[in-house]
């Protein structure tokens, strides 16, 4: 099927991990016939790889290091964008992090670490997005995706400001799905359940070094949890990305879509 994604020019953040929801989104879209996917991340080695990786499938990109939440280096890597391509028409919002294990009391847990995830996964997104914004408006056409969490109707790991933190990105994307209508900007998000990524390091802390077939009896166990019989994939989380920032979703917006094989419903 065709996307009708032929000359757009999407930012994708958060693109470094070569395992992670960035670099199989970035891929994705350049396969789809993007014009252009510039690629950041707080890693510039490793988004540099993607970034030659989309190149390879015959997509233009060029790779951003930002701190995503600086406003500095957030309307720096903007601005290069836009300069170099002339616009931007989609914005995957997939950079954040989990910063602390799950069921950690909250009575024992640290108020910086609260403010590093609130300003990682909520307010970095926000920043990006202001950034991207005006630019959208100039030509009254725009799609963003952000990158939430099934977490957020999950309430067995405890008080979590990572869940907290992606419930605020739900209610981000309504609101500003709301705002920007008029303006030709359509705005979504998916919340991912589990996948093989490295996204949940934090999780692992302290933790003895798992073999590879403890890792696969774990995977095993969670996949046999899960209505459709398995864990996501970061392709999982890709295919419906492209699918919302295509055109074939043109009356879809503030709409926050789980692709967590039924884990939440």
């Amino acid at each position: 099927m065709d996307l009708g994604l032929k000359e757009r020019v999407a930012l994708v953040t958060g693109a470094g991990s070569q395992i992670g929801f960035g670099r199989e989104i970035a891929l994705l879209l350049a396969k789809e016939e993007c014009g252009a996917v510039a690629v950041t991340d707080i890693n510039l080695e490793e988004v540099a790889k993607t970034a030659e990786a989309v190149k390879k499938l015959g997509c233009k990109s060029i790779a951003l290091k930002a701190d995503i939440t600086s406003r500095d280096d957030v309307g720096a890597m903007v601005e290069k964008v836009a300069a170099e391509y002339g616009k931007i028409d989609i914005l995957c919002n997939v950079a954040g992090a989990i910063l602390h294990k799950d069921n950690t009391p909250l009575e024992v847990q640290q108020e910086e670490v609260w403010d590093r995830q609130i300003s990682l996964n909520l307010f970095g997104t926000m920043l990006v997005t202001q950034a991207v914004l005006p630019h959208m408006k100039e030509r009254k056409y725009g799609v963003i995706v952000n990158i939430g969490s099934g977490s957020t109707h999950q309430y067995s790991m405890g008080v979590g400001m990572y869940a907290i933190s992606k419930a605020a990105i739900d209610v981000f994307t309504k609101q500003l799905a709301t705002a920007e209508a008029k303006s030709g900007i359509r705005v979504n998000c998916i919340a991912p359940g589990p996948a093989p990524t490295n996204f949940g390091a934090a999780l692992r802390e302290g933790m003895p070094p798992q073999t590879e077939e403890q890792v696969k009896a774990r995977r095993e166990a969670m996949a046999r949890t899960m209505p459709l019989g398995r864990i996501g994939t970061a392709a999982d989380v890709a295919y419906f990305t492209a699918f919302l920032a295509s055109d074939l979703t043109s009356y879809v917006t503030g709409q926050v879509i789980h692709v967590s094989g039924g884990s939440v419903m």
